[in-house]
């Protein structure tokens, strides 16, 4: 959950509501949730495998945690609650926030972020924030520290990686394809970068991915990277070294190392520090963040709305649908013959008037 920016303070949203939005309606719903509630917190790491919800670190008003928990979104009793676990063995990550995580043969992998020194060692660097000793009692900085926590065990590991790892960073994209953990941009210092660089998910050796030059997005954090095929990549939005939101959407190819732009109707609505999932039909689904410089002293523009980008044709069957939908004046009368699983998302999309796309 992000917060708001007014002034000098902090505004969290409220920690035990999960909101989940229909594709087919359209329409939001809230949950209220049970159990160990997290506190409500900025720059957590959130990642959904099986049905299960895991959340990492963050920020909250005390200052920076290394807080695990799961909530299953499929429970046998129908109430969301959630569990802290508190039996992972190993050495865990140290408190941080605006970290990035892959996913990968049942472990969760967690690279970077920004926060506290570590008490214990870990492989990687870590620098601190110069600017963060003049405003707080423990100051923080960046780090590029790699960790591995298997889903069966619950046991935290450090993998040894090898090859030239990224610098450290914070409000990087993270995004898996195959074995590939790839990483977009993020800030480090002064800096927001424009490079690529990938972790090979089996063997833990890291790779930078330059592309030709003048030939990609400017550098970037609180931006999105999606993945959308076995070869492509989708980048949207983001805040850049000059404290610039952006709009630019941007593909890559993993097979050609090359990036090229997208041009979308979404042009006029930057994003940053926003959320962005692929569903099965080639649509990137982005929501909430922010319009504007989240840093500046003034009323931040939260944004509601979902944006849709449309980065492959539709399936046969989606267009069809779409079909039906438009000229359900003409079809209406034979829907019936519709297959029963066909039906009910035609009568969904029709009966709350969500016809996008059509």
């Amino acid at each position: 959950q992000n917060a708001h920016v007014l002034g000098f303070y902090d505004f969290y949203l409220p920690k035990n509501e999960v909101w989940t939005y229909n594709m087919e309606t359209g329409k939001w719903k809230r949950e209220n949730t049970a159990g160990d509630v997290p506190p409500s917190m900025s720059g957590s790491c959130a990642v959904c495998v099986d049905h299960v919800l895991y959340l990492f670190g963050g920020h909250h008003a005390r200052g920076n945690t290394n807080g695990f928990y799961m909530l299953n979104l499929r429970p046998t009793d129908k109430e969301l609650r959630w569990e802290k676990v508190k039996q992972c063995s190993g050495t865990p990550p140290s408190s941080k926030d605006k970290l990035g995580c892959w996913v990968y043969k049942n472990k969760l992998i967690f690279f970077g972020g920004y926060g506290y020194l570590p008490h214990d060692t870990h492989r990687g660097t870590f620098e601190f924030d110069d600017t963060s000793f003049l405003n707080s009692t423990f100051p923080r900085g960046w780090n590029n520290h790699v960790h591995a926590l298997d889903l069966e065990t619950f046991t935290w590991s450090q993998p040894i990686t090898k090859g030239n790892p990224p610098s450290p960073r914070a409000a990087h994209a993270c995004a898996t394809i195959g074995n590939r953990g790839y990483v977009f941009g993020g800030r480090y210092r002064d800096s927001r970068m424009n490079d690529l660089y990938y972790l090979n998910l089996d063997t833990w050796k890291w790779s930078e991915m330059i592309p030709p030059p003048h030939n990609g997005p400017v550098g970037r954090s609180w931006h999105s990277l999606t993945p959308v095929s076995t070869d492509y990549l989708f980048l949207f939005g983001g805040f850049t070294t000059d404290k610039q939101p952006l709009s630019d959407a941007w593909i890559y190819c993993v097979s050609k190392n090359e990036w090229k732009t997208f041009e979308h109707k979404h042009s006029d609505k930057p994003r940053l520090w926003h959320t962005a999932c692929a569903n099965e039909e080639g649509e990137v689904i982005v929501f909430g963040g922010c319009a504007n410089n989240l840093l500046a002293y003034q009323r931040a523009a939260h944004s509601n709305e979902i944006l849709i980008f449309s980065v492959q044709p539709k399936s046969l069957v989606r267009l069809c649908l779409e079909a039906v939908i438009c000229f359900k004046e003409m079809l209406a009368s034979s829907w019936d013959c519709l297959p029963k699983h066909l039906l009910r998302n035609v009568s969904q999309r029709v009966g709350s008037n969500n016809t996008s796309g059509s």
